[in-house]
């Protein structure tokens, strides 16, 4: 969509009260063929593939609050796909082939910006430990590139080098293929495409209750009253669990919050996305000049985004140590996330104990960058009712079963985004 400088203007003037809605304000009917829970990026891009891909158009997606309220707008933006083992390797890289064409599938900017994420070595063992990451990758089919001290300094001039820092830096591995990407405009691009192809986008409607009859599903109690839906797909993020529950349904899956914060804006000085495992931390500079910072999680179990101050100080302190030059900077402001986090560090996308229910959460530190395969993998589970080979593996039977996917430093252990 193109607006001429005089209609930038006149919209500006008149408080943008001019500007056309992106999607229509929809009311839900008494019953759809598919509802999808949560109206964040996988919700919303669900919809979208399932309207799409699969022809399926009876389609209501449900949120509580506002589209791009949610975690979708409660995270750092980091984009990459260098996992260590073949499933995640597998599925992130189709996520992030995704993430490469949907500026233009969506005709939507979503400032998709593939500038680099740097990952920092701070000793010997962890450089090994990266190497091993590196070639599993490559034999993934994943780009990759060790870094030595050198490579390093020349490309991040403001990173700390010095050889008598507290946890002096070795080298990195970088994937250049990596980025950023405008959070809320992945929400709202996917939302516009959706409700272009009939898709019923109804806010502020919480689910309340998920209705069974005979082991299925028949639909849902919404603050907005009941919907009948063959199916439904819970896709919400930090209270998964508590969807879950309304069916009856247990699951692996604890809640904790992670922070985040932005600087007052500087002058671009770092051009890459840098994360340590050690510091537990990981630095990017917007366009506008801010730094995203963020780190670990809080540590204990919480729906209330609120945070712990100490857990500022130890990100804020971290970031400092890497980048001396940032240390008079001012926060401008900080958020919390509720996110869930699996037993083993991956996802679940897969069909629940109940026909018609499906689940996409457990994302633990990976769910922006998975946005788009999540979506077109639970699209896929939800119209076949069986998996896709890129999400067989992230089924919630593997606990039963003990095929866990333990991605050592991605998963449940705080440090790495």
């Amino acid at each position: 969509m193109r607006y001429s400088f005089f209609s930038l203007a006149r919209n500006a003037l008149a408080g943008h009260s001019l500007w056309p809605p992106a999607w229509r304000p929809a009311k839900p009917k008494t019953g759809y063929d598919v509802i999808i829970i949560g109206g964040g990026g996988h919700g919303l891009g669900a919809a979208y593939y399932l309207a799409k891909r699969h022809g399926i158009k009876n389609i209501a997606v449900l949120e509580r609050g506002w589209i791009g309220g949610g975690n979708t707008a409660r995270n750092t933006t980091i984009v990459r796909s260098n996992y260590f083992l073949t499933p995640n390797s597998n599925f992130y890289e189709h996520s992030l082939r995704l993430w490469e064409g949907l500026t233009e599938e969506l005709n939507f900017n979503l400032m998709f910006s593939q500038r680099g994420v740097v990952n920092l070595c701070h000793s010997q063992a962890e450089i090994e430990s990266f190497v091993r990451r590196y070639n599993s990758n490559r034999q993934n089919g994943v780009d990759g590139e060790l870094l030595n001290r050198d490579a390093v300094r020349r490309m991040i001039p403001a990173l700390d080098m010095s050889e008598d820092h507290r946890f002096p830096v070795l080298g990195a591995v970088i994937q250049r293929r990596g980025g950023t990407a405008r959070h809320d405009a992945v929400a709202w691009g996917y939302a516009r495409a959706a409700d272009a192809l009939g898709v019923d986008i109804i806010q502020n409607c919480e689910v309340t209750g998920i209705r069974t009859q005979a082991g299925a599903i028949t639909g849902v109690e919404t603050t907005q009253g009941d919907i009948s839906a063959e199916k439904v797909g819970i896709a919400v993020a930090g209270h998964t669990s508590q969807l879950a529950a309304m069916a009856g349904v247990t699951l692996p899956i604890e809640t904790h919050l992670l922070q985040a914060m932005v600087s007052e804006p500087v002058k671009p000085f770092l051009n890459s996305v840098v994360s340590s495992g050690t510091h537990h931390v990981y630095v990017s500079q917007t366009d506008k000049g801010e730094l995203v910072i963020g780190g670990g999680l809080d540590g204990y179990n919480s729906y209330s985004r609120r945070g712990m101050y100490s857990r500022i100080e130890d990100i804020t302190a971290a970031a400092a140590e890497l980048f001396p030059r940032i240390r008079s900077l001012r926060l401008m402001r900080k958020w919390s996330g509720a996110v869930d986090m699996t037993m083993d560090g991956s996802p679940i996308i897969a069909k629940l104990p109940i026909d018609g229910l499906y689940l996409d959460g457990g994302w633990c530190y990976g769910g922006f960058k998975a946005t788009p395969a999540a979506a077109w993998c639970l699209a896929h589970t939800i119209a076949n009712d069986a998996p896709h080979d890129l999400n067989r593996a992230f089924s919630l039977e593997r606990f039963r079963t003990g095929h866990l996917l333990n991605e050592r430093g991605q998963g449940n252990r705080p440090g790495l985004h």
